[in-house]
């Protein structure tokens, strides 16, 4: 591996090499599945010192998954950059958007359950206006069209305002967390149960995800990781004990594999529900995650949104994938369908998620049409 030097422009990562600035594709490594688990490991074992150094990333947690079985996780770096206390393999990180498919996971369960039509209108269940006014639109917002991100809604709104829907809810994709926050308030009323009580009940406990809450555990003390700058500088444990659909999980990387596994196998879930998850239900717009104030010029040929996840059409097949940025928490995740191959990375540094490319390429190779 030769030195090189990591941007991040426009969401894009672009990798400063031999041969000038390109934009990593990684178009000519074939998918690793040849490469032995024994192979991967001292290879990533290697390079994510490396890459830790280079980037300015403190710490990191990774789960490797290959033939739908966790085989390995471990954890890089130190928690805390202060304190240099080194991030061991139960060290909690901020799942930042991760916390999204597994709520999608949670919701498709009650579906299995008959508790919850994905495309009845969610004010069957939580009657009222929510907090849009007198938009009647809200009269057709489904659970399928907040899973895939198309309610309508922006992605947050700003604080203190009523919420917005920007189109007929179904029209186009545009990213909304607000859309999770919402259903996790239909699931609420749905179940009778808080919010964490409810995702530890159908989807923690069974899964053995012991070290997985989407609220602050006061064991989280000395467990957490701290986030840091993008100059490695440590800001602090975000200790916010308001749950959060979209964005507010904390959990560890094993916890994570554990929870890849089980949709790999599709553990849980009816297999026509789980196929549905990882099918298709709009294109993703190749000009960014935002169509809230017009449609997209163009649709990506390769990219797609499921139920929870995001998809990528690649020459190996379909992969599913999801990112998550809570600013100085970045973390990833990729599972390639048919070969049950994949990983997730935790990191808590704000330049997480620029070593991720090239981690991917050790361990799992391919193109990834997601990373752009």
């Amino acid at each position: 591996m030769f030195a090189k030097f990591r941007f991040l422009v426009s969401g894009i990562c672009l990798v400063l090499g031999i041969g000038g600035v390109f934009a990593q594709e990684q178009a000519a490594i074939p998918l690793r599945t040849k490469a032995s688990e024994e192979q991967i490991i001292q290879q990533l074992n290697v390079a994510i010192p490396k890459l830790l150094e280079e980037g300015k990333v403190p710490g990191l947690s990774i789960a490797l998954i290959q033939k739908g079985a966790l085989v390995w996780h471990k954890g890089f770096g130190v928690k805390n950059a202060q304190t240099k206390e080194p991030v061991a393999d139960n060290t909690v990180f901020e799942a930042a958007s991760l916390s999204k498919p597994v709520f999608a996971y949670a919701v498709l369960k009650l579906v299995d359950a008959g508790k919850l039509d994905l495309d009845a209108p969610l004010t069957k269940y939580l009657p009222g206006n929510y907090d849009v006014g007198d938009d009647a639109r809200i009269n057709q917002i489904t659970a399928r069209h907040v899973l895939s991100h198309r309610p309508g809604f922006p992605n947050w709104r700003r604080p203190n305002n009523p919420l917005t829907i920007h189109f007929a809810p179904g029209e186009r994709f545009s990213y909304s967390g607000e859309g999770f926050v919402y259903l996790s308030k239909v699931v609420e009323k749905i179940t009778g149960e808080k919010f964490n009580e409810f995702m530890k009940r159908s989807v923690f406990i069974p899964l053995g995800m012991n070290d997985s809450s989407y609220v602050w555990q006061e064991s989280y003390v000395a467990q957490h990781a701290f986030s840091h700058s993008n100059a490695g500088q440590m800001t602090g444990q975000n200790k916010s004990t308001q749950h959060n659909a979209a964005a507010s999980l904390r959990t560890t990387a094993q916890d994570f594999g554990k929870f890849l596994v089980a949709v790999a196998n599709g553990k849980g879930l009816k297999r026509k529900t789980w196929r549905q998850m990882l099918t298709p239900q709009i294109q993703v717009s190749e000009s960014g995650t935002n169509n809230t104030a017009k449609p997209p010029e163009k649709l990506s040929a390769a990219l797609s949104w499921g139920l929870g996840w995001g998809l990528q059409k690649t020459d190996d097949g379909l992969a599913y994938w999801h990112w998550g940025d809570n600013g100085n928490m970045k973390a990833y995740v990729v599972m390639y369908d048919r070969q049950q191959f994949g990983l997730v990375v935790f990191t808590n540094g704000a330049n997480g998620l620029s070593v991720v490319p090239e981690i991917i390429a050790e361990a799992i190779g391919g193109r990834q049409p997601a990373l752009a």
